[in-house]
């Protein structure tokens, strides 16, 4: 089953009641074409989204913590009791390092919720591929946030890391960083990834069910 992932970032187009909106609109999409649907929010956020639709709703960041004296930190055991199901590690704009994302991945594991994990580029892909996370999100990080797919401008980026993870590794490989059609969508699927991260493609849209129902036919034709 092809995957879309939604990250709401800190935009204001997706943040409270908005990011609910949006959640509802990936609930019918998903119900109508059978495609798994996931929308990744601010943390103050996750427990009315999930409080309000059925789909997946993940973080955008944990830390890998246990109960205790931590401050200000993302407690996994914290998120999944208010909804989410996991999420994501190692976004362009919330980098760790190898240590803090393998401990990421094994604590969202021991919780029973899955990993989404951001590469760079197919060679970083493949060696967070090694350390079995359900999803590597391969972004090259100069191409998000911007009007160019990776599809368009490094398909083979995309072709290598989901070779590279499938030789090594039973994650599925997300591709994302300037997705906005459906074009670029159908493209990543042809270059092998299983789903797509997105987020001002569909987060900034001023018809956000056309984008979203036009990505999720995309991956079924």
């Amino acid at each position: 089953m092809h995957v879309m992932v939604v990250n709401t970032k800190a935009y204001r187009e997706g943040m409270g009641s908005e990011a609910i909106k949006i959640a509802k609109i990936m609930e019918r999409v998903g119900r109508e074409t059978g495609m798994r649907m996931i929308i990744a929010v601010q943390h103050a956020d996750v427990y009315r989204v999930a409080s309000n639709v059925e789909i997946d709703v993940f973080a955008q960041h944990i830390d890998a913590i246990e109960y205790g004296s931590h401050t200000g930190w993302i407690l996994p055991e914290t998120i999944k009791e208010a909804g989410a199901k996991g999420s994501i590690l190692n976004h362009s704009e919330h980098r760790l390092t190898i240590d803090e994302i393998k401990k990421g991945i094994e604590t969202l594991r021991k919780n029973k919720m899955e990993s989404i994990v951001c590469a760079s580029d197919n060679q970083i892909a493949k060696a967070l591929a090694v350390l079995e996370p359900d999803y590597v999100a391969v972004e090259p990080p100069e191409l998000i946030g911007g009007d160019v797919s990776v599809t368009k401008a490094k398909p083979s980026v995309v072709k290598n890391a989901v070779e590279n993870v499938r030789s090594i590794s039973k994650a599925k490989v997300l591709c994302g960083a300037g997705i906005k059609s459906g074009e670029d969508v159908r493209k990543a699927i042809e270059l092998g990834a299983e789903g797509i991260l997105v987020a001002s493609g569909v987060v900034k849209a001023k018809n956000k069910e056309k984008i979203i129902r036009e990505m999720a036919e995309a991956m079924i034709e």
